[in-house]
C-alpha cells in the first residue's frame, strides 16, 4: 500500500502548490469573477461561476481537500471533494481548457476509487486496524494506463505533416526562447525545430513502454525529467511538468501485491461495479480522441473534436473577430466592442475557436434583445492566422450566427481551410 500512498502524497502536494499559486496570482478574480460572461461546455451550461465569495469558498474547499489527499485525512471525502471542485471550476469556462487540467481531473477521479490512505496517512494513524496492508496490482496499473494514454495519443496527434515536415509550430516558438539559460543557444540553430518536433513525437509514442521495461526505466525517467523541464522552461504551462514528473514515478512499482489479481478478477458486487466503471472509463478515454474523424475539414482549423484528445501544443493560432449586431426590423446596426464583455484571454481564445465564436454570438443576441433590439442579427468577420500562414477568413460573414445551433454537429458556416 505504500506505493499508492506515494502516488497520493505526490499528487496532493502538487495540487496544494497549484491551488496556492492560483490564489496568489489573483486568477480567481480575473478568470472567474470579473468577466461578464463565460463559455461553458455544451451540455454543462448549468455550471456557472458563483461569483464572490462563492469562487473563493470553492477554491478554499479545493485547497483543503488537496491537503486532505496529501496527508491522508478523511481521504475518501477529500478525494471526492477535490475531484468535484476542480472539475466544476474547469467546466465553468472552456476558455481556460488545458490538457493538464483535464489530466488532473482524471487522476483525481481514479484516486476516489483506490484506498490510497491505507499507508502513511492520518486516517491510518487514527484507526490502524481498519486498512489492509496489501493491494491488487490493478490499483497501480490504472495510473500507468492513464499516463500511457496521455503520452501515446499526444504522439499520434503529432503524426501530421505540419509537425514533422514543416516543423510547425516549433519554427515559430523556438526563436522566441533564445534567451533561456543553457538551452537558449539551441533555439536559433536552423535545423533544431525539426529535431525537436521529431524528438517530441518519438518521446510521446515510446516513453510509456520504456517506463514499463525495468531495464530501460531509469534512463526513461531521466528523459521524463529532462523533457518536461525543457517544456516547462519554454512554455507557460504552470505545474503540468511537475505533475507528470511526480505521477510517472508510479511506473517504478511493478510487483503485484496479490499475484494474479487484475481489474477483471473482481468477485464481490462492489468490486465488480468498480471494475465495470473503470472499463467504461478507459474505453471512453480510448475512443474520445478519435471523434475528430466524424468531422470534415482540417482539424486544426475547425477544432471540431480537438479538445480532450491530448493534442498538446500542436498549433499556433491568432485571430481577430469583429461582430456586428443588426436590428432585424429597422436594419440599424453597430459594431460590438468585445472588451465590454470579455477579458483579454477570453477574447484571444474566442477569436479563433468556432464553437466559442458561436457562443459569443448567442450571448450578444440575448444581451441586445434585452435592451430593445428587435430579434438581433449577429454576424462576425473573423480572420485567423495558423502556424504563421497569412490570415484567412474563418467564418462566413453573411451568416446570422444567432440562428445557428450549438451542438456536436459540424458547423457549415465555418469556411474551409484550403
Amino acid at each position: 500500500m505504500t506505493s499508492l500512498a506515494i502516488v497520493r502524497i505526490l499528487f496532493g502536494s502538487v495540487m496544494i502548490v497549484s491551488c496556492v499559486r492560483f490564489m496568489l496570482l489573483g486568477w480567481i478574480d480575473t478568470q472567474y469573477i470579473q468577466p461578464a460572461v463565460h463559455f461553458p461546455y455544451f451540455g454543462f451550461e448549468w455550471i456557472t461561476s458563483p461569483g464572490s465569495p462563492g469562487m473563493e469558498i470553492l477554491y478554499g474547499v479545493m485547497l483543503l481537500s488537496a491537503v486532505g489527499i496529501a496527508i491522508g485525512a478523511y481521504y475518501r471525502f477529500s478525494a471526492a471533494a477535490f475531484f468535484l471542485t476542480f472539475t466544476y471550476v474547469e467546466l465553468i469556462d472552456k476558455t481556460y481548457y488545458l490538457n493538464h487540467y483535464y489530466f488532473v481531473s482524471l487522476v483525481a477521479f481514479l484516486l476516489c476509487l483506490v484506498p490510497a490512505q491505507a499507508a502513511w496517512s492520518v486516517d491510518r494513524w487514527r484507526d490502524p486496524g481498519r486498512f489492509p496492508t496489501t493491494a491488487p496490482q490493478w490499483m497501480l496499473d490504472i495510473f500507468k494506463l492513464q499516463i500511457g494514454i496521455l503520452y501515446v495519443f499526444a504522439g499520434i496527434a503529432k503524426l501530421r505533416p505540419e509537425w514533422l515536415l514543416d516543423a510547425m509550430p516549433m519554427r515559430l516558438w523556438m526563436p522566441a526562447n533564445d534567451t533561456l539559460p543553457v538551452i537558449g543557444p539551441l533555439m536559433t540553430i536552423r535545423w533544431m525545430p525539426w529535431a525537436f518536433s521529431w524528438a517530441g513525437m518519438l518521446y510521446d509514442l515510446t516513453i510509456p513502454f520504456f517506463l514499463l521495461w525495468r531495464r530501460s526505466r531509469p534512463f526513461a525517467y531521466a528523459t521524463v525529467i529532462v523533457f518536461h523541464t525543457m517544456v516547462g522552461m519554454m512554455f507557460q504551462i504552470g505545474v503540468f511538468p511537475i505533475v507528470l514528473m511526480a505521477m510517472t514515478l508510479v511506473y517504478f512499482v511493478d510487483k503485484p501485491a496479490f499475484p494474479g489479481s487484475s481489474l477483471l478478477a473482481a468477485r464481490s458486487s462492489l468490486l465488480a461495479a468498480r471494475s465495470s466503471l473503470l472499463i467504461t472509463f478507459f474505453l471512453f478515454q480510448l475512443l474520445i480522441p478519435w471523434r475528430y474523424l466524424l468531422y470534415p475539414g482540417n482539424l486544426l482549423w475547425t477544432e471540431e473534436g480537438f479538445r480532450f484528445g491530448w493534442r498538446v501544443m500542436l498549433v499556433e493560432k491568432a485571430g481577430t473577430a469583429t461582430f456586428t449586431v443588426t436590428d432585424r426590423h429597422t436594419g440599424r446596426s453597430g459594431v460590438v466592442n468585445n472588451r465590454d464583455f470579455l477579458n483579454d484571454h477570453q477574447e484571444k481564445q474566442m477569436s479563433f475557436q468556432p464553437d466559442m465564436i458561436l457562443q459569443f454570438a448567442h450571448i450578444l443576441h440575448d444581451h441586445y434583445a434585452q435592451r430593445g433590439v428587435a430579434d438581433p442579427i449577429v454576424t462576425a468577420d473573423v480572420w485567423v492566422t495558423m502556424n504563421g500562414a497569412p490570415s484567412r477568413q474563418l467564418v462566413d460573414p453573411t451568416v446570422d450566427l444567432s440562428r445557428e445551433t450549438l451542438g456536436f454537429h459540424a458547423h457549415s458556416w465555418v469556411l474551409p481551410y484550403e
